[in-house]
């Protein structure tokens, strides 16, 4: 092994390679990634965050402009760039697949989260939601000591000749940040009082025999406040029945969607998994309160949970590249049909010999100069 990577191909690399012959994208590289105990919620997310071009070029520009740094100044960021530049580069080997041991990376995040330090199942969710805030938070951290330089020369210190600087937009925010808004409208007055807040990605409630936009229209759904839950009304001075509602006001450039496949059962004292059959389209519309018309979004990943269960179980990648479907299984990497990707939505029964559930989806828009899968 040099530089955490693996030299032999391994039969799924080879294997892959054949089956991609001369339609084998140029330029482009398929590895697997090596599991250290319990990996696999990393992995698989990491290759999902591989295919996400926009996310990887921007990360590659990052560590071309920051890899003078020393040891000193590693962190998340630095190590997934270095981990993503070693899969581009591969040195002088020129091979197409094979595996890489993303050991610094898994080191490094047991180190900022020990959470993540045992050998027990991790959820992909969670990792995916603390890796992208750690991202942004390091992002955000080195914008304002470099206009605290600029400026003043002085210390960073969010300040800048006396006045604090807003927090950078970050290229993760460019990526992945929409803006949700939260109307509430009083009965009494008919006022609408609107809050926005941020995300990077949105959990959705599931239910049995449902799709992406029956639960995307339940988020947005109208809730009406009353008895012990009345809206405090500004305008009425005084606590008032009202209707609520969520709806997307701006839509990200990737849009994240996390179903809500763990639910905590009341009357067993533990969480549950739900494997219920939800459809996720290949191309999905997604209206917003902003945008004119839909916005439109192609899906190019899927981390798939296997298991029947919260606390155990497997975690394995969907990927779109250059028109081909791709399987991720730690090292192992397959081609698979389009048409395979249906056997991930969910079990129509209960009980199921299919543990195989698609959790956490990845959409690209098709908007503007967004084409790039």
């Amino acid at each position: 092994m040099v530089d955490g990577v693996t030299l032999t191909m391994g039969v799924a690399g080879s294997k892959l390679e054949k089956a991609l012959g001369d339609h084998f994208p140029e330029g482009e590289r398929y590895f697997g990634l090596e599991n250290f105990g319990n990996t696999c919620y990393c992995n698989s997310v990491l290759q999902a965050l591989y295919f996400c071009v926009p996310f990887r070029e921007q990360l590659l520009e990052y560590y071309s402009n920051n890899k003078s740094q020393g040891e000193a100044d590693e962190n998340l960021l630095t190590c997934l760039a270095e981990l993503f530049s070693q899969v581009v580069d591969i040195n002088s080997q020129k091979k197409k697949t094979g595996v890489i041991a993303p050991k610094r990376f898994v080191q490094r995040l047991r180190k900022e989260n020990d959470v993540f330090r045992g050998y027990m199942h991790q959820d992909a969710h969670e990792f995916l939601n603390f890796l992208l805030n750690q991202l942004v938070d390091i992002l955000e951290k080195e914008c304002l000591k470099a206009t605290s330089e600029n400026v003043s020369n002085g210390p960073s210190n969010g300040h800048v000749n006396g006045v604090k600087q807003e927090l950078a937009v970050t290229w993760v925010h460019k990526n992945f940040q929409g803006i949700l808004t939260n109307e509430t409208r009083c009965l009494r007055c008919e006022t609408v009082t609107a809050r926005d807040e941020t995300f990077l990605d949105l959990s959705l409630d599931i239910e049995q025999n449902s799709s992406i936009t029956s639960c995307l229209k339940n988020f947005s759904s109208t809730e009406t406040l009353n008895a012990e839950d009345k809206f405090f009304c500004d305008k009425c001075c005084s606590l008032q029945e009202a209707q609520k509602r969520m709806k997307i006001k701006k839509s990200p450039r990737i849009l994240v969607i996390h179903l809500k496949r763990f639910k905590y059962m009341e009357q067993l004292n533990r969480h549950k998994k739900l494997s219920y059959r939800v459809v996720f389209p290949l191309e999905l519309k997604l209206s917003t309160t902003l945008d004119a018309g839909d916005s439109e979004y192609s899906l190019f990943a899927v981390v798939v949970h296997v298991g029947t269960g919260p606390n155990h179980g497997h975690y394995v990648s969907l990927v779109k590249s250059h028109n081909h479907w791709l399987f991720f299984d730690d090292e192992n990497a397959e081609m698979i049909d389009e048409s395979a990707i249906q056997t991930f939505f969910g079990s129509a029964q209960e009980y199921s010999s299919n543990t195989d559930h698609g959790y956490i989806l990845f959409y690209e828009s098709l908007s503007g100069d967004n084409k790039s899968l």
